[in-house]
C-alpha cells in the first residue's frame, strides 16, 4: 500500500497539481491587493465614495443589537466579480501564450524521413536488382 501511495504521489497530474495550489495561495495575495488598493478606490470614486460595507439594517434597538449587514454582502460580491474577472484575463493571457508556445513547436518538427526499416529494404531492393 505505501508503494501505491509513492506511485500516486510521484505522478505528475498530483505534483502539477500540487504547484498549481502553492501558487494560487500565493497568488491571492496579489489579486486582493489589486481588488483593495486599486480597483475599489476606483469604484468609490465612480459611487461617489460610498462604502457598502457600512450599509446595514438594525434587527432591534440598543447598541448591542443585531443587524442585517448588507452591505459587508454587496462588497464581498463586488470583489467577488472583480478576482473572478482578473482570473478570467489572466488564464486568458496564459492560454494564449500556451497555445502559441504548442504552434511553435508543431512548426519547428521536421517531417521524419524514411525508416531505418524502409531504408533497409531500398538496400535489398537495389541489391537484387
Amino acid at each position: 500500500m505505501l508503494n501505491e501511495f509513492k506511485d500516486f504521489i510521484a505522478k505528475g497530474n498530483v505534483m502539477d497539481m500540487a504547484v498549481g495550489i502553492i501558487i494560487g495561495a500565493a497568488f491571492t495575495a496579489i489579486v486582493t491587493s489589486l481588488v483593495d488598493d486599486l480597483i475599489n478606490p476606483i469604484i468609490s470614486l465612480v459611487t461617489g465614495g460610498i462604502d457598502f460595507s457600512g450599509l446595514k439594517v438594525a434587527l432591534g434597538d440598543g447598541p448591542d443589537a443585531a443587524s442585517f449587514n448588507y452591505g459587508s454582502f454587496i462588497t464581498a460580491l463586488i470583489n467577488f466579480l472583480i478576482i473572478a474577472w482578473v482570473v478570467f484575463l489572466l488564464v486568458k493571457m496564459v492560454n494564449r501564450v500556451k497555445d502559441a508556445a504548442m504552434k511553435k513547436e508543431e512548426v519547428v518538427e521536421a517531417p521524419a524521413g524514411p525508416s531505418e526499416v524502409d531504408l533497409l529494404m531500398e538496400i535489398r531492393d537495389a541489391l537484387k536488382k
